[in-house]
């Protein structure tokens, strides 16, 4: 696992945040991401008049990550627009168990943590795994299944 230089890892999500297009909220969001090959990715929030649609930077930055070669994130620094620490929303912290895992580690305004701390008990691709691979029949949640 590469050695994590926090402070560069930081001052590159800084930089990815001047980048964001946030006409509505004004509230810039960068993240820099530390892959296991050395790579760092980097993403900005995308702002759109539908907020729903709204980019946030992390869904930048796995794009990028995908884009760029794959692999797995290791470190994940994200900030706003002061350039202080920002804990990722919900949507984000999924995705950054996606492709980082549990031990993904995050700079967090409470120190760096790993995905494990930030999102116990995540849901992923054992959860899927484990529903598709059950013989048929035994799946629960049905009527049947419940003995109705």
């Amino acid at each position: 696992m590469p050695e994590v230089n926090w402070d560069a890892l930081t001052a590159e999500a800084v930089e990815a945040s001047r980048h964001a297009y946030v006409p509505y909220s004004k509230f810039p969001v960068g993240v820099a991401g530390l892959v296991d090959d050395g790579r760092t990715v980097s993403g900005c929030n995308v702002e759109n008049a539908a907020y729903g649609v709204t980019l946030c930077a992390e869904c930048g930055m796995v794009s990028e990550l995908v884009r760029s070669g794959g692999g797995r994130l290791v470190a994940v620094s994200c900030v706003n627009g002061l350039g202080e620490s920002l804990m990722p929303c919900g949507r984000c912290r999924q995705l950054l168990w996606e492709h980082g895992g549990a031990d993904c580690r995050l700079l967090t305004p409470q120190g760096v943590q790993t995905m494990d701390q930030v999102l116990p008990q995540a849901f992923g691709l054992a959860d899927l795994q484990h529903v598709a691979d059950a013989p048929k029949g035994s799946a629960g949640g049905s009527a049947d299944a419940a003995g109705q």
